[in-house]
């Protein structure tokens, strides 16, 4: 079985001289839970933008064992779904039933076997009721895992979230922290929030000055006062 994500040696630079990431190299294999910490321009944002093939990048990115370049772009993008830090740049049709079938619907699917598969994931994800509701009068916690639904309808394998709990009230917060646990898929989750990557997350890289700083289990790095510190990072308000 192939890893689900692989990168070998990765480094990008947005002017010469000027290393966004340096030699990047790191493995998640399927069903992995992966929390991507540091401070901000550690070089979080342009990982995930490489994996999603949205950057051009030094070395090798691979998802599902295919490698990350212009002709399997089409490709790519099937096997990995992107959820928004605001999903309001993500849900732009009118009803949250809409933006779950807009993917489907442009894939091919007739209407039919996508409102099916729409009723599918929202029962998944326990939230049925927001099937018909108009996008602008949900809560945010709510348009947060509808988002999340019109990425699992499209059953990518893997899936990256930026930031899902910001702005979140404590009941959402904890509703979307729910919703992503049920989630099977592998998940790369890049957050300030440490607390909710302990929630969710097993495994911590640590970015810091476009490289890996720390990888491995995420009660032990999320522990480590000093080297959270030593990256600007504070301790999880648990551990506090």
């Amino acid at each position: 079985m192939n890893p689900m994500i692989e990168f070998n040696q990765v480094s990008f630079a947005y002017e010469a001289g000027t290393p966004v990431l340096q030699q990047v190299s790191f493995v998640a294999q399927p069903g992995e839970s992966i929390g991507l910490v540091g401070a901000n321009g550690a070089g979080k944002s342009t990982l995930m933008k490489i994996l999603l093939g949205l950057l051009p990048y030094e070395g090798e990115v691979k998802v599902d064992g295919i490698k990350v370049e212009k002709k399997s772009l089409a490709e790519i993008r099937r096997k990995t779904g992107f959820v928004l830090q605001n999903s309001d740049n993500q849900m732009f049709m009118p009803t949250v039933l809409d933006d779950i079938m807009f993917g489907l619907l442009n894939y091919g699917m007739s209407r039919e076997e996508a409102e099916q598969k729409a009723d599918a994931v929202l029962e998944q994800l326990g939230i049925a009721a927001l099937k018909n509701k108009y996008n602008h009068k949900v809560s945010g916690g709510e348009k947060r895992m509808a988002a999340v639904a019109t990425v699992l309808a499209m059953e990518p394998s893997v899936i990256v979230m930026d930031e899902p709990t910001s702005a979140l009230d404590p009941y959402n917060r904890r509703t979307v922290i729910n919703c992503m646990n049920r989630l099977q898929q592998t998940k790369l989750v890049a957050s300030h929030d440490l607390d909710m990557i302990l929630d969710t997350c097993t495994r911590v890289l640590l970015i810091a000055n476009g490289q890996i700083a720390a990888d491995g289990p995420a009660e032990v790095i999320l522990k480590d006062k000093a080297l959270l510190e030593a990256n600007r990072l504070e301790l999880p308000l648990r551990y506090q």
